[in-house]
């Protein structure tokens, strides 16, 4: 089964009490490597082994848990997720569950009910600020939250081995460091040994003993932390090459562009779900040519926000909102704003299910659709051609988007939110799952797009490092029921 085969075999072994990281390029086989720890793939008997002393009545499955990058961002109901879902309150029925009926219905299912269990229950509860959500219907968590959901089901199942992808990403700074205390403290009592997975490397904690690097799909050997932290290449400032970084610079202006003053205004903007207020009168006014960073913590609005101005939630209507100088509702079509917009977000990357082409999943972007409906001409696959060569993923134009690592799919979905030239760039989150190197390239290919004329910005990340050097102006939002407002160039 080539598909399932790593470049050479892997040697490896983990001893008791290491704490391991696994760190690697986007593609480079990290999730192979794991699919082979835990067992996905079928392997010759005996290929791989396990010793759990502890407790050898349990199956290798109740020892070993394992949260993808795909979990974190659903994972189980993804089957009927669409594009709108998390906006749309009709979605919401009877069986639609909370998240505080899911966690308890895992919390028992994972182990007896004992006074000790729910103390760890209410101990996670409050480390990661839960109490907030347990009210809130499972659909309308934001990507955050959804993390803390599923790390919270995770270590109620208490396992011996632990294996986390990317765990930090999504998170809130003040989460960030609860979870890392958390597991410091677990791993330091041998409660749980830890398998973490990272493309951001500078998120490697220092708990962590021995970390393993894997590229080009070899296994390297084992290394102690401060021996990988000696070696470890310093980031550079740019990667962009200057032919790429110029041919973005001077892109033909395209026909029938939008130029307004005001890209967009919001006046005393309220949304509410039943008795949870998200947003509470909010003013707010993007001009052209402004790049806003939109800040907060996990569950603060930033993506309902983002959900307004592109034209994805029904609330919009009974909103006092104008986008490109139309106030919603006064005759423009959804399809018109959304031909001046290119959006990523975790809820785009959520709900590309079905594994087509990876040029196609850029191609749907010039027709604003999640699938591709609509064939594309020559010319405009072409396009599509060139922004995903900008993007250093031309070679992956025939390869199918769900075989294709996390942070490649991401970079495809960049290349979809740019392949129309938007004069309104909305980045959510955009470097998910990306390596040290492509975090890079994206800022470059942000900063370069933003110097050209009639070009806008919102981008919305929980690390302050990733923000492009063009950002001038801030909104910090709170989850207090109230919003924020900062300027500053």
């Amino acid at each position: 089964m080539p598909q399932w085969r790593m470049a050479e075999p892997v040697d490896f072994v983990l001893n008791e009490g290491e704490q391991l990281a696994i760190v690697g390029p986007n593609g480079g086989g990290k999730s192979m490597f794991v699919d082979m720890l835990t067992g996905r793939h079928p392997l010759f008997p005996q290929m791989v082994s396990y010793d759990f002393a502890d407790d050898e009545s349990k199956l290798v499955s109740d020892h070993l848990k394992y949260i993808t990058f795909r979990d974190t961002y659903g994972g189980d109901n993804d089957r009927t997720y669409f594009l709108q879902q998390r906006w749309n309150q009709m979605e919401i029925d009877q069986q639609t569950p909370t998240a505080g009926s899911m966690l308890e219905e895992h919390f028992l299912l994972s182990g007896k009910d004992t006074k000790e269990r729910r103390a760890m229950q209410q101990r996670i509860y409050r480390l990661f600020n839960m109490d907030y959500l347990l009210d809130k219907y499972i659909i309308l968590l934001s990507s955050g939250e959804l993390r803390k959901l599923k790390l919270a089901i995770a270590l109620f199942a208490q396992p011996s081995v632990l294996i986390l992808d990317n765990p930090f990403i999504g998170l809130d700074a003040p989460t960030r460091e609860q979870l890392r205390l958390l597991l410091e403290q677990l791993s330091n009592e041998h409660i749980l040994q830890l398998i973490l997975v990272f493309s951001k490397t500078d998120d490697i904690p220092h708990f962590i003993t021995h970390v393993v690097e894997v590229y080009r799909m070899k296994v390297g050997s084992k290394m102690t932390l401060d021996e990988y932290l000696t070696h470890k290449p310093a980031s550079p400032s740019h990667v962009l090459s200057s032919d790429r970084r110029n041919a973005i610079l001077h892109l033909k202006e395209k026909e029938n562009n939008y130029s307004t003053d005001e890209i967009v205004r919001m006046n005393q903007v309220t949304i509410r779900y039943g008795n949870r207020t998200i947003l509470n009168n909010l003013d707010w006014t993007v001009r052209n040519g402004e790049r806003w960073a939109l800040s907060g913590c996990n569950g603060s609005g930033k993506s309902t926000l983002l959900s307004l101005v592109c034209a994805d939630n029904p609330q919009a209507y009974a909103c006092d909102l104008t986008l490109f100088g139309h106030p919603r509702g006064s005759g423009e079509s959804i399809w018109e704003i959304k031909k001046h917009i290119g959006y990523v977000s975790p809820e785009m990357h959520r709900s590309y299910q079905r594994d087509m082409p990876a040029i196609r999943i850029v191609a749907s972007g010039l027709k604003d659709s999640v699938g591709l409906y609509v064939k594309p001409d020559e010319s405009e696959y072409e396009q599509c051609r060139w922004w995903m060569d900008i993007f250093g993923i031309g070679h992956l134009a025939d390869h199918t988007f769900l075989k294709l690592s996390s942070g490649e799919q991401r970079l495809v979905l960049l290349a979809r939110a740019f392949v129309k030239d938007p004069e309104l760039l909305i980045l959510d989150e955009p470097l998910h799952g990306l390596d040290d190197y492509n975090r890079r390239m994206v800022k470059d290919i942000i900063e370069a797009f933003c110097e050209r004329p009639n070009k806008t910005l919102i981008m919305v990340t929980h690390y302050q490092d990733e923000l492009p050097a063009c950002i001038t102006h801030h909104l910090n939002l709170s989850v207090q029921l109230s919003s924020t407002l900062n300027s500053e160039t």
